[in-house]
Parts: structure tokens; sequence; C-alpha cells
């Protein structure tokens, strides 16, 4: 019987968080322009997956560390906010 191997980041709840949002930002992602679909649609996904991975790179960390990558976490949300803007007008 295989054990199943889980890291303490997946238990964090912003870490979960993320990746609803992830989900959410998927499903948004389809109603973007198609015009923007290798330009705006691709960069707001990669900006709300990159809030779940700087949340699992930093946890475990020092917490000035974490800290850090939760800033960064941080700005991917506002970019993800600025594309949402963006595909809205």
């Amino acid at each position: 019987m295989e054990e199943e191997v889980k890291f303490k980041f997946e238990e964090l709840q912003v870490y979960q968080k993320a990746l609803d949002f992830v989900d959410i930002a998927y499903e948004l992602a389809l109603l973007f322009p198609k015009s923007e679909i290798y330009n705006l649609t691709s960069q707001y996904k990669r900006a709300a997956v990159s809030i779940a991975l700087n949340i699992a790179e930093g946890a475990g960390d020092t917490n000035a560390q974490f800290n850090r990558f939760l800033q960064i976490a941080i700005d991917s949300v506002k970019e993800c906010v600025v594309c949402s803007t963006i595909a809205f007008r």
C-alpha cells in the first residue's frame, strides 16, 4: 500500500484559496476576448498560477523568506486585477 506524500504548505488555508482562485481564473479566462488568447489570457492564467506557486515555494522557509514570497504572491494578485480590468474594458 502506497503512502501519500503530503507537504506542509498543502495544509495552509492561503494555499488552498490560491488553488481555488486558479480554478476561477481559468474559467474567467474563457470569457476574455478571443483576440487576447495568446496575450492577456495567457498572462492572466500565469499570474493566477504564480500565486499558488509562490506560496508553496516560500512555505517552510524562514518567516522573512516566506513573507517575501507572500509579497510576490500579492503582486501576482494585483496583476490578475489589472488583467481583469483590461479584459472588461
